[in-house]
């Protein structure tokens, strides 16, 4: 039967296991000032690619809307003009 690989120490004749409890206290001590840092940190929470997508998301709806704002003054300035499909027949 195979035994767990941990150190053991005597004491009077008695033997008794012994885990190192400080280093597992420094590793996972460790582990949350590590965990810590990463939660705290402010440019986790923005994605650039996102922001940039989002921008010109914003700059493509504004252009289209400008587009079809002028589309219309256009239409209502001249109502009486044939559209430019008419013209070529």
């Amino acid at each position: 039967m195979m035994r767990a690989i941990v150190p053991a120490i005597s004491h009077a004749g008695k033997t008794r296991r012994m885990i190192d409890y400080f280093a597992l206290a420094l590793g996972h001590g460790l582990l949350a000032i590590v965990l810590l840092r990463l939660v705290w940190r402010d440019d986790l929470d923005v994605d650039p690619a996102i922001t940039d997508n989002q921008a010109a998301e914003e700059q493509r709806r504004k252009d289209a809307l400008a587009a079809r704002k002028q589309a219309a003054r256009g239409e209502m300035a001249n109502p009486a003009s044939p559209a430019p499909d008419e013209t070529a027949t």
